[in-house]
């Protein structure tokens, strides 16, 4: 994927809020990756491999699609 918008994104922020204001670092305990992974995925600077992505997902008991979105570039005319 080359420069410009991140075509992935997320609703992490907003989860962690909801969920008792979760920190990033017990998110990232709870899905077995890095505080900075977890930025830099909240910040869409990172796109998780898939199993991360579920994993994320599971840790605020949502489906995948609740907490992923793939922002499909536009059709060229």
């Amino acid at each position: 994927m080359g420069k410009g918008q991140p075509r992935i994104s997320n609703t992490i922020r907003t989860l962690r809020f909801h969920a008792g204001e979760m920190t990033q670092a017990a998110l990232a305990e709870k899905v077995g990756v890095t505080r900075q992974t977890i930025v830099a995925i909240e910040q869409g600077r990172y796109s998780p491999s898939l199993e991360v992505a579920f994993r994320i997902a599971d840790a605020f008991g949502r489906p995948i699609t609740e907490v992923f979105t793939w922002n499909a570039p536009a059709a060229d005319a």
